[in-house]
């Protein structure tokens, strides 16, 4: 039999991952899709979503104060005040900018930058950049990373989550450390 202390501490753990790994997981619309349907389909179907933050269809509202379409450097660059709203998940930053393949007509990779915000829900993640990699199915968040979720916290200088590995990796950056605060839930009566 396990002891109380024991399994406290490996609830804790278990507790602390999965509040790092939902977190970023739900960027994710290809990796939140494959878990979801359980199909492991061909890695790039879902590059025609919006974003390839999240697995609806719903709509992504975007405001800016510029819109630059570059042909040439197959990208879109939303600047100032930039604002992309789609369902519960609300992504904020000073600069956005969509890369697509225009042969395979999908995204590549989305990149925002400039204090950067991102809430679903009562998740936070806040840093000076966030880069979505639709092929590689990772989402890189660095310059003073925070994650919240309700009152646990992770701090570093970079968050990178391999979706496809069911991993999160998060670094203190130059002589920094990481900073986790947990918050264990609350006991049922």
């Amino acid at each position: 039999m396990e002891s109380r202390e024991k399994r406290m501490t490996r609830d804790y753990k278990i507790y602390l991952f999965m509040a790092c790994f939902l977190f970023i997981f739900t960027l994710s619309g290809e990796a939140q899709e494959r878990k979801a349907s359980g199909k492991g389909e061909e890695r790039g179907t879902s590059m025609a979503k919006p974003f390839g933050l999240m697995s609806s269809r719903a709509p992504i509202d975007m405001t800016s104060d510029t819109v630059e379409a570059s042909q040439k450097q197959n990208s879109v660059t939303f600047k100032g005040n930039v604002v992309a709203r789609q369902e519960d998940f609300t992504l904020y930053a000073n600069t956005l900018v969509i890369y697509y393949d225009p042969d395979a007509k999908g995204i590549k990779t989305v990149v925002a930058s400039g204090n950067v915000k991102i809430v679903q829900l009562e998740r936070r993640a806040t840093g000076q950049k966030v880069t979505f990699k639709q092929e590689d199915n990772q989402v890189q968040l660095e310059g003073n990373a925070v994650l919240r979720e309700g009152e646990n916290v992770i701090r570093g200088d970079r968050v990178t989550c391999y979706m496809d590995e069911d991993r999160c990796v998060v670094e203190g950056g130059k002589g920094g450390r990481v900073n986790t605060t947990i918050t264990p839930p609350q006991k049922e009566p």
